[in-house]
C-alpha cells in the first residue's frame, strides 16, 4: 500500500510538475539506483511533495539508440512506477524495479537511509 490512498497521484503530479517548470528533472534527482550491470532501476526526486521514487517496470530502451522490443500491434509492457518515498503505517516497504536483469524489489527505507546519507548512485549486488 502506499504511504496514504493518493500518494501515487500526488507523487505523479508531482513529477508532472517539474517537467512543466523549465527545468530538468535531473536537476531534481538525489539518488539513482542501478544493477551490478549498471543498468539504471529507479531515481529518487526531490519535489516539494516531498521524494518521489520512479521506475519503470517493464522492458524499455536505454538511450536515444536503443529500441525495446514491441509486439506487431506496437503494444509495450513499460510501465511507470511513480510514488511518495515516505513510509506510513500501512505501507509496504518494497517498491518494484525492473531492468534487462529482470525484476528487482526495492526497499522504501534503505532508500530513505541512503538519500539521508547524501545520495548519488547506488550499485546493487
Amino acid at each position: 500500500m502506499s504511504p496514504h490512498p493518493d500518494s501515487r497521484a500526488v507523487a505523479e503530479r508531482a513529477m508532472a510538475d517539474l517537467t512543466n517548470v523549465l527545468t530538468r528533472t535531473s536537476d531534481h534527482r538525489v539518488l539513482n539506483v542501478q544493477c551490478r550491470h549498471a543498468h539504471h532501476l529507479a531515481a529518487v526526486y526531490d519535489t516539494p511533495a516531498g521524494l518521489v521514487y520512479r521506475a519503470t517496470t517493464g522492458p524499455h530502451a536505454h538511450g536515444s539508440k536503443d529500441y525495446v522490443d514491441t509486439a506487431h500491434d506496437g503494444a509495450g509492457h513499460r510501465r511507470m512506477f511513480t510514488d511518495l518515498l515516505e513510509p506510513g503505517p500501512l505501507v509496504v516497504d518494497e517498491v518494484p524495479a525492473w531492468c534487462d536483469c529482470g525484476l528487482w524489489s526495492l526497499s522504501r527505507a534503505d532508500l530513505l537511509a541512503r538519500t539521508r546519507d547524501g545520495g548519488g548512485t547506488v550499485h546493487l549486488p
